[in-house]
């Protein structure tokens, strides 16, 4: 069928939903709005999918949401009974419809005889990933389109581990997925008889607790936080999300309790109605929270995205400015007081170990090593950090320290097994309280360890390609580099090339290394200065993302490096 055809069908539909049905004949008038939104599925990959709210077949909406759950429930009908008795959790943000599609995906799961147990209300993705294990289900469900922009939603699928679901698994789930064709006729439940047969629970405050009681866990040292929690300023804003009641919670549980939330970002909304982007990572998102800051002359600010899964935070200078720090400068800042503080309490395991994606940076292995502590490098996405620590728990290999991945995610204990800015959160506000007892800031402690490490700087740039040409423009540019393959950047020479596609390590000297991590369209250029550069489409969004991570002995030295590779890459892209 051509887009024409499909979009007829759907227009020509009775049942379709009448505030769908109205935007549809609203698009008429458009027909480039027309195609985009007929051309081709939404695509459902490894982390899900993501996509623009509205009508269509490459839209998020209540009848794609039904596709999907019904590959995953296809695919649970070929368990066995006890795995598949175990039914399904299922969350949901502060998104337009998130509610509406959280429940419909029980329904549908319900059809087929699925258990759901669906939260009262907003939750926070790292709380799924966390009730996906307490309460043993196969599978979870996390309605977000994390920190895109209003006019988004998405639907996660994770594994029993409490990590999203792995590749293998997701390649089936796809499949069935893509056996759907007709999204009008799959079959959804009565949610009223699913309650009464107890197919459907609805859970809350006694999970809730069980996952706080976790979050008591990662305060390291309990009377350094219980001292300073009073005193310490913190400024924290769940930006129109998922993550005050919990954060809060977790903060006061901490001993934090000299805190302030921002009032316009405190209450959910689906407008994110102060923010163009409810990301942590876009200095306008701390706009209120520095304002804030500055009036009541608070140490830290924090805020994470509206699923909390991910948590970006300004620092105080001393000329009384906020200073916005980068996910791979958290993280290191995170790192470097977990391993001094269990260096210094004389419990740091002999077997310690962290995890980091490939494109992360090298600050956190330079630490790592300076505890003899090692780093373990996987591929983008938390699903390969949590396979390290299922792999650390069955063969007793390594201890799990801490992971992350420059992308603002972040992950303390393993109790979940997604990336948590809750945990984050009251680790963050320790760190604080620690480099205040020392009458320093945060901004002091990540100065004196650019002092003690190395001045290093990283940097993401994102290409976005939409509409029916942007997967074939992505595929062309990483042809280009693949096939145009360049041998200098910026001056400098590269010495080795990771092409994860085939699994190999090409080296100048034309020697060729077998690599042992998984199939992935990512390349990544190691060059003489110890610079790296890695590029890779994204999993979720229509972008090419640059990954560029260099260091210098002066933070001057390492901008302007940082600068001219960046020069260097955009001429050879062009």
């Amino acid at each position: 069928m051509s887009w024409k055809d499909t979009y007829q069908t759907w227009l020509n539909e009775a049942s379709l939903e009448t505030s769908l049905k109205n935007e549809l004949q609203e698009m008429t008038v458009d027909e480039s709005q027309l195609e985009d939104a007929f051309y081709a599925p939404l695509s459902f990959g490894t982390a899900g999918m993501r996509g623009l709210l509205g009508p269509g077949i490459n839209r998020m909406n209540i009848y794609t949401v039904r596709q999907a759950t019904e590959g995953l429930a296809r695919f649970m009908d070929t368990l066995d009974d006890a795995t598949k008795s175990r039914g399904v959790a299922i969350s949901f943000d502060s998104r337009h419809h998130s509610q509406d599609f959280a429940h419909e995906a029980a329904h549908v799961l319900g059809a087929h005889g699925i258990k759901s147990f669906v939260f009262e209300g907003l939750r926070p993705t790292p709380e799924l990933s966390f009730t996906v294990r307490h309460l043993h289900t196969y599978a979870g469900i996390m309605i977000t389109a994390s920190h895109n922009p209003k006019e988004y939603n998405g639907y996660k699928i994770y594994g029993e581990d409490g990590g999203q679901m792995p590749p293998k698994e997701s390649d089936l789930i796809t499949s069935y997925v893509r056996q759907v064709t007709d999204l009008f006729k799959i079959e959804v439940a009565d949610e009223s008889q699913l309650l009464k047969d107890k197919v459907m629970t609805i859970i809350g405050d006694d999970v809730d607790q069980d996952y706080l009681a976790k979050v008591k866990t990662v305060t390291i040292n309990p009377k350094l936080a219980q001292e300073m929690g009073k005193d310490m300023k913190l400024i924290f804003t769940p930006l129109h999300g998922t993550g005050q009641m919990l954060g809060e919670k977790a903060l006061q549980n901490a001993g934090f309790t000299n805190y302030e939330i921002v009032p316009e970002q405190a209450k959910p909304d689906p407008e994110f109605s102060t923010v163009k982007k409810p990301n942590p990572e876009d200095p306008e998102a701390f706009k209120l929270a520095i304002e804030l800051g500055k009036k009541v002359n608070a140490d830290v600010l924090v805020a994470v995205d509206p699923d909390a899964d991910r948590l970006g935070t300004a620092v105080r200078q001393p000329d009384g400015e906020y200073q916005l720090l980068t996910g791979n400068q958290i993280a290191s800042v995170l790192l470097h007081y977990i391993l001094e503080a269990h260096k210094q309490a004389g419990d740091l395991p002999t077997n310690a170990a962290v995890v980091k994606s490939i494109v992360s940076t090298e600050f956190a292995t330079k630490i790592a090593a300076s505890y003899n502590v090692e780093m373990i490098n996987v591929l983008t996405g938390f699903k390969y950090i949590a396979q390290q620590i299922e792999h650390f728990e069955a063969t007793g290999e390594h201890t799990y320290m801490f992971g992350f991945e420059e992308s603002y995610g972040y992950l303390v204990k393993p109790f979940v097994h997604d990336k948590d800015a809750i945990q984050s959160l009251v680790l963050l506000a320790e760190v604080a309280a620690y480099y205040r007892s020392q009458g320093k800031t945060l901004y002091d402690g990540l100065q004196e360890l650019f002092k003690q490490y190395g001045y290093f700087r990283e940097k993401t740039i994102s290409q976005t390609y939409a509409g029916i040409d942007g997967a074939d423009q992505i595929k062309a540019l990483m042809k280009k580099f693949r096939e145009e393959a360049p041998t200098h950047f910026a001056g400098h020479a590269i010495v080795a090339t990771e092409d994860f596609s085939t699994q190999t390590k090409a080296e100048a000297s034309g020697q060729t290394v077998k690599m042992n991590l998984p199939v992935a369209n990512v390349l990544k250029y190691i060059l003489d200065d110890e610079t790296w550069i890695a590029i890779r489409p994204s999993g979720t969004e229509p972008k090419l993302k640059f990954y560029i991570g260099t260091n210098a002995d002066s933070l001057e030295l390492a901008n302007q490096k940082l600068s001219d590779f960046e020069t260097a890459l955009n001429e050879f892209i062009k």
